[in-house]
């Protein structure tokens, strides 16, 4: 009996730990922010499937960069059939030094048929200030192929847009600043008071102070101790803070595909007391009180029971979740499109207690 006891405590904290999630996994702190960088640059080297003369910009482009080496041609008499005119896009991570490299992508801007092969001329990338932070070359990349033999037609991804892995190289460093006034603003990826305020009480207890603030449902302040900013160990701080676990309040939200016929809804999305007739279906939640006297005390509780008939067919359950009812439905074999429409009318009845959204 001491075993079967022990099993079950330990089974009840194994599934208390699984639901509960690091802090940086549902937040991330103010101040360390990827940069956002585009270029404009050719790529070279193609067989044929580079722009055509209609593609001034291309042709303007080449001349450009010809006289750049002291080599002058007639605009007239370049032929643009091997080179690409290409937008680059790339974010740029956050606390990158000068020299670091990162990944691009290049993208096609003009009549090309594919840029397989290619090869991106040097090209810089500027941000949002007009500052360029990078430069950016290197063979592209695709993992697949564009071919036409004999009016045969084989196609492997989609050969306009490649990638450079480790295509820039970062000249212009970007500073991060995370501690403003000796305080670090942790900022939630879903904004919940209640979320909010467990994260509080959780660093709070962890350094026994009231170091922490919750400003709003998504930010929290966190006042860093004299004693961490003595030490120069706020590496170490900040790598604790965002290990803490919490268990994060989940939204009730039901959300619905209507092109795929999928629904998603959290575990604690219920249905109150409703009949709904649809077509030959006939689908019944109740919710039952039972009340148990034990000695001078008494207790209650709900059971509610879903009923879905069809074809006399009956199937009833002990709770009223979206779970259950979907379950239900499906074990009758109602299709996707009366599933959306049944879910659509219970929240038009008000007895679906989330909100619904539509895909």
């Amino acid at each position: 009996m001491k075993k079967l006891t022990l099993l079950t405590a330990l089974i009840l904290i194994a599934l208390s730990l699984s639901a509960q999630s690091r802090l940086k996994d549902i937040s991330s702190f103010s101040g360390i922010e990827s940069k956002e960088l585009i270029g404009y640059g050719l790529v070279v080297g193609l067989q044929g499937t580079g722009d055509g003369t209609s593609s001034q910009m291309t042709i303007q482009s080449i001349m450009n960069m010809l006289e750049h080496f002291g080599i002058t041609v007639p605009i007239n008499r370049i032929r643009p059939n091997n080179v690409a005119a290409v937008m680059i896009t790339a974010t740029m991570p956050p606390f990158m030094k000068a020299g670091s490299r990162f990944d691009v992508n290049v993208s096609s801007i003009g009549d090309a048929k594919s840029l397989e092969g290619g090869v991106l001329l040097m090209s810089p990338l500027i941000g949002q200030d007009n500052k360029k932070y990078a430069l950016a070359q290197g063979p592209v990349s695709f993992g697949g192929f564009n071919e036409e033999i004999r009016n045969t037609k084989m196609r492997k991804n989609y050969t306009n847009v490649g990638r450079i892995p480790n295509g820039a190289v970062l000249e212009l460093e970007v500073e991060n600043k995370m501690l403003i006034n000796g305080e670090l603003n942790l900022v939630l990826n879903q904004a919940d008071f209640t979320t909010a305020q467990k994260i509080v009480t959780n660093i709070n207890s962890i350094y026994r102070g009231r170091i922490a603030n919750a400003y709003d449902a998504r930010t929290i302040s966190i006042s860093v101790p004299d004693s961490v900013l003595v030490r120069n160990n706020l590496i170490n701080f900040i790598s604790t803070v965002e290990n803490l676990r919490v268990v994060p309040e989940q939204s009730a939200i039901v959300v619905i595909n209507e092109r795929t016929g999928t629904i998603v809804a959290g575990g604690n999305v219920r249905i109150n007391e409703i009949a709904i007739a649809h077509g030959n279906l006939v689908i019944q939640v109740e919710t039952k009180t039972n009340r148990a006297q034990v000695g001078p005390y008494s207790t209650e509780s709900e059971s509610s029971n879903i009923t879905a008939t069809e074809d006399a067919r009956v199937i009833t359950m002990e709770t009223a979740t979206v779970e259950d009812l979907a379950r239900a439905l499906n074990a009758i074999k109602v299709s996707p499109r009366d599933l959306i429409s049944i879910f659509q009318s219970i929240k038009q009845a008000g007895a679906l207690q989330a909100e619904l959204k539509i895909m």
